[in-house]
């Protein structure tokens, strides 16, 4: 086979212009407005799914942390289902684009330092140098913490789009190999169609979860900042 095995991950064109703009637009289409007094049973659960998740989140959080709360369900809801859309054949993941990932990563990180400095000046000064710290080591221990301060939208980032682009690659190996397989050894490629079902079930889960990790720490980020 002579398919680009990275072919899934280059930006989508339609008539020479990007459109990655629709495909990240498209996922809002998915959680509709309700307008009814009695809502149907897919928004419903959509409501009671969001104020589960919201309040879990939301528990450790002050009052001034929870106004980010309108913020972060809808980051959560938008990862999660630009995710899982991502598994359908023949889709485009924008989750897989770093430059993507680092564009919602950094202003979060950078709102919820801004916000730490803002109202808790010392409280984030002292993150730089820990109580008892000796004075030998007070020069090089800041350095280290303000390196390992701005490298969390990078962490971000970068988890995100390694799950995810793992998981797209190596479905894609497997299914690769499972077509091969069926003119080769039929019960081969069973077994390895089996282990592809198996791992497209991981992979529903791996979307979900990534989506909670990524905005879960942003949360966390927030809670040490208010």
């Amino acid at each position: 086979m002579n398919e680009n095995l990275f072919a899934s991950f280059i930006t989508p064109t339609m008539m020479g212009l990007p459109i990655v703009v629709l495909i990240v637009l498209f996922p809002n289409m998915l959680f509709p407005s309700p307008n009814r007094l009695i809502n149907n049973r897919l928004v419903s659960f959509q409501q009671w799914l969001i104020q589960l998740v919201l309040k879990q989140m939301m528990a450790m959080h002050n009052q001034k942390g929870r106004t980010w709360s309108l913020m972060l369900i809808s980051l959560i809801m938008f990862i999660g289902s630009t995710n899982l859309l991502g598994l359908l054949p023949h889709s485009f993941t924008p989750t897989t684009q770093l430059s993507m990932n680092l564009g919602m990563a950094i202003p979060l990180w950078a709102g919820a330092v801004i916000t730490g400095f803002r109202h808790k000046t010392k409280a984030s000064l002292a993150h730089f140098l820990p109580q008892g710290t000796p004075i030998p080591l007070i020069p090089m221990l800041i350095i280290i913490e303000t390196i390992s301060l701005f490298i969390q939208p990078m962490a971000l980032a970068v988890r995100l789009t390694a799950n995810i682009t793992a998981g797209h690659l190596l479905m894609h190996l497997i299914g690769g190999a499972t077509l091969v397989l069926t003119s080769i050894s039929p019960p081969t490629a069973m077994i390895t169609f089996i282990i592809l079902i198996l791992l497209t079930i991981l992979e529903f889960a791996v979307a979900l979860i990534q989506a909670y990790v990524f905005t879960l720490l942003v949360s966390l980020y927030l809670h040490d900042n208010t």
